[in-house]
């Protein structure tokens, strides 16, 4: 089996004891990209000769250092395209941002980096992480490796796709409404929201700036736990970073939910689930009260108000970040236009797709005089209600189980005519958001041959206790097989 379908902290121990090499487990993902991703379309742009310098050096590094070596140095990794690399071209996902190459690397990289992670190059991913399949990229579709017709999820999904095709170790999405743990459930891996403000968003390119957040996808939660580790931490060079020290979430991964009281909102498990997504969610909550945990049935009322509050105030943030891009300072332009505001329109109306202006003209108008109380008022004062239900029932329980998406991945096209229908793909994954809680899917079972993920919510701050849950489940459930795409032999 490659090395690239381990995990990581089986690849550390081999690059340790020399049985590998980061040289070896770089070109190993070279090879398998090359053989894979022209069927799976993870990575937009790939950064070989920097990977092979880098993994070169992280080589020599732990010949130095010995043990002292950090577990990620020489692991190959894979970033979203909405986290700057210097020197390495960045769109978004977007035609409007084609030839931007940033003279700064986002923080969140820049800590892999240091820690001796090889970066391979940028993942797939809706354009301006607007979106729940990754088909709103103006490059090209991703598809899901568990079934090339079907949707990776998204907005994330390269990434997610990039790591169940073992293409990469682990590698570094964002998590808006749902993007970073929806596609991790649609794909088959571990995908972690850390807490708002716990991981820097400097260097990520915008979406919804109260929203974003940075976060891992790998093979298992001891895996993710790792890369968390070393991305968390305040950032002076962010504002919305916490000053609040990092909990280490690696020495209570051991610690079971013997005891923990484990809530299950009754609105979360009526919220139109496929079958096969409800069955998969039932049994895996049966493993953790045979594990000791006191599963509680929980009601969060605000959950009907928080998708519908989400397309109100993620808009209206875009509406917002997205005025900057408007051709004149980084992106193709529009050359041949005769005065700066047809520059500026035509560099706007060709250089984004149809979801982020449908999202751009939603955003502006929920923020335009006579509208903004109706609609950008009320939905922020429903996110503070959703936030105090969440409060309130972590008051009574440690954390909270629910399905990641209410469905296994869909067919390639068949929400992209209907909006409403993709929306509804964050349901189970908005609130968490608006309330910027630490939320982890982890893969449970199969539904019709596809992947369903549980989702583990914990309060603000409690990162180590939403990974020591995961982990347990993932004790008794077992790591997630790779799809048998990833399984074929690469020369």
């Amino acid at each position: 089996m490659s090395w690239l379908l381990r995990p990581l902290t089986e690849q550390a121990r081999a690059l340790r004891s020399g049985e590998v090499t980061s040289a070896g487990l770089i070109e190993e993902a070279l090879r398998r990209i090359a053989h894979l991703d022209g069927r799976v379309g993870a990575f937009l742009r790939l950064t070989p000769d920097t990977a092979r310098a880098a993994a070169a050096a992280a080589d020599q590094r732990r010949a130095r250092d010995g043990a002292a070596a950090p577990d990620l140095c020489g692991i190959p990794v894979g970033v979203k395209d909405v986290l700057c690399v210097e020197g390495v071209e960045t769109t978004a996902g977007s035609r409007i941002l084609r030839g931007f190459v940033p003279p700064y690397t986002a923080t969140a990289v820049r800590r892999l980096t240091e820690a001796g992670a090889v970066l391979v190059g940028h993942c797939n991913c809706d354009e301006f992480a607007m979106g729940s399949s990754t088909e709103n990229s103006a490059h090209r579709v991703t598809h899901n490796p568990h079934g090339l017709d079907r949707v990776p999820g998204g907005s994330s999904g390269g990434s997610a796709a990039a790591v169940a095709a073992g293409l990469v170790t682990c590698s570094l999405g964002t998590d808006t409404g749902g993007s970073i743990r929806q596609p991790a459930a649609l794909c088959g891996v571990v995908g972690f929201k850390p807490t708002y403000g716990r991981v820097s968003r400097y260097g990520l390119i915008a979406f919804a700036s109260s929203l974003d957040q940075v976060g891992p996808f790998t093979r298992t939660v001891g895996d993710c736990a790792l890369v968390y580790r070393a991305i968390a931490g305040h950032d002076p060079r962010d504002a919305t970073s916490s000053r609040r020290d990092v909990e280490d979430p690696l020495p209570g991964l051991a610690g079971g939910v013997e005891g923990l009281r484990l809530g299950v909102p009754r609105e979360y498990v009526e919220a139109g689930l496929e079958e096969g997504v409800r069955r998969a969610f039932e049994a895996a909550c049966d493993r953790l009260a045979a594990q000791g945990a006191r599963l509680e049935p929980v009601s969060i009322p605000s959950t009907r108000f928080a998708l519908a509050a989400y397309y109100v105030i993620a808009p209206a943030e875009a509406s917002s970040n997205l005025a900057r891009m408007d051709g004149l300072r980084f992106g193709p332009g529009a050359p041949a236009a005769a005065t700066v505001r047809e520059a500026y329109d035509r560099a706007r109306h060709d250089g984004f797709g149809p979801e982020v202006r449908r999202r751009i003209m939603l955003g502006t108008y929920a923020l335009s005089s006579g509208y903004y109380d109706a609609y950008y008022r009320r939905a922020q004062q429903v996110r503070t209600l959703v936030a105090a239900d969440l409060a309130r029932v972590f008051e009574e329980v440690d954390a909270i189980l629910a399905p990641t998406s209410p469905t296994v991945a869909f067919p390639i096209g068949s929400r992209v005519a209907d909006p409403l229908a993709m929306y509804q793909s964050d349901v189970l994954t908005v609130p968490f958001s608006l309330a910027g809680v630490p939320a982890i899917s982890v893969p449970i079972d199969q539904a019709d041959g596809l992947p369903v993920g549980l989702q583990v919510a914990a309060p603000a701050f409690a990162d180590a206790r939403c990974l020591r849950v995961a982990a347990a489940l993932e004790a008794v459930q077992g790591v997630a097989e790779p799809p048998p795409l990833a399984r074929e032999r690469v020369a």
